[in-house]
């Protein structure tokens, strides 16, 4: 679907709006605790609960800036990352290869476009079942682990990288 003579151009093209994308919910968490830290003291006066001020004030600065949620748990969706951000970023894309001198699409954009939406849940959904498997192995040592804890921290890492492996996913590489 996308013909290049530098493959690693696509690559840094991708991860570039992949990056952006996520940096903007990242960004946009700062501010709301930026925001929060000034008003902190009136909350533990108040008995304000800070998760409760976090989730409406993001949800503010959303509808405000006029953003996509990223994270797919938040609407719902079981998904790491919403629908409606896989969207977004496939138009992004879109719009990075066809503006790209190195970059000729061989086919309509939008089936292209498609076929990048399919490719980051098929991702997502494999690493979701990496995640939900690595927990599983954990939960089923003979002793409990208690998550969060170093030895809960590197038997997951250890669990998770095993299970991407199997997807032919190399975290280590």
């Amino acid at each position: 679907m996308v013909e290049t003579p530098v493959p690693q151009r696509v690559v840094e093209l991708v991860d570039g709006v992949i990056l952006e994308e996520l940096q903007v919910e990242d960004r946009l968490n700062d501010e709301v605790r930026d925001k929060l830290d000034e008003y902190a003291e009136y909350m533990r006066r108040e008995g304000v609960s800070y998760q409760e001020m976090f989730r409406k004030a993001k949800n503010a600065l959303i509808a405000q800036k006029k953003l996509v949620r990223a994270s797919g748990r938040d609407t719902g969706d079981n998904m790491k990352l919403s629908r409606d951000k896989i969207n977004e970023m496939s138009h992004k894309l879109i719009d990075k290869l066809k503006k790209s001198r190195e970059v000729r699409l061989r086919k309509d954009t939008n089936e292209i476009r498609l076929a990048i939406v399919k490719g980051i849940t098929e991702i997502l959904v494999m690493e979701e079942k990496a995640e939900r498997t690595a927990r599983d192995k954990i939960r089923s040592q003979k002793r409990d682990i208690a998550e969060g804890t170093e030895e809960w921290d590197l038997l997951h890492r250890r669990y998770y990288g095993e299970e991407l492996k199997k997807f032919g996913i190399d975290i280590n590489a």
